[in-house]
């Protein structure tokens, strides 16, 4: 992941908190940092579609955020003083985990819409759509996933030996 030539070169960078069956992202964001760019994790809100990109201010930020019902360490409702990624310059890269994918870049997420609508969101930004790049174990490609007309595909799927 660090040497991929679309990480190199991007300042502003999403990447999800990793899930226990999830590819962990602890070292990337560690990554992140030490490189001098800018990292912003989901915040989920429940009972809906909406996730918002909000900033980590380090590495160890991680450690002062909230434990979520379904498990996940996110900043907290009543957090504002994080900046959201669409509020200021937008990003130019987009992690993306994932629970199944296939070659021509469809993704099967958790079901809520999250990233779908988060992209679409970012599509009427002033930067545009980030470039997107799921990570994901070989077991999870698929030879086809079920897609709707809703769902934007990832540009690149990274796995072992892909």
């Amino acid at each position: 992941v660090i040497d991929h030539p679309k990480y190199q070169e991007s300042k502003r960078i999403a990447i999800f908190l990793s899930m226990p069956d999830e590819v962990q992202t602890e070292e990337i964001i560690k990554d992140i940092f030490k490189r001098g760019k800018e990292c912003f994790i989901p915040r989920y809100k429940p009972q809906s579609n909406h996730m918002d990109m909000l900033k980590l201010s380090s590495a160890e930020d991680i450690s002062s955020l909230a434990l979520t019902s379904w498990n996940i360490l996110q900043p907290s409702d009543d957090d504002s003083a994080r900046e959201e990624a669409l509020a200021g310059g937008g990003l130019d890269l987009i992690f993306m985990p994932g629970l199944g994918f296939d070659k021509k870049g469809n993704r099967l997420g958790r079901g809520k819409g999250y990233y779908d609508t988060y992209l679409e969101r970012c599509m009427k930004h002033p930067r545009g759509k980030p470039y997107t790049i799921a990570l994901a174990f070989r077991e999870q490609i698929c030879e086809s996933v079920p897609v709707t007309e809703n769902d934007v595909p990832v540009d690149e799927i990274l796995y072992e030996d892909c």
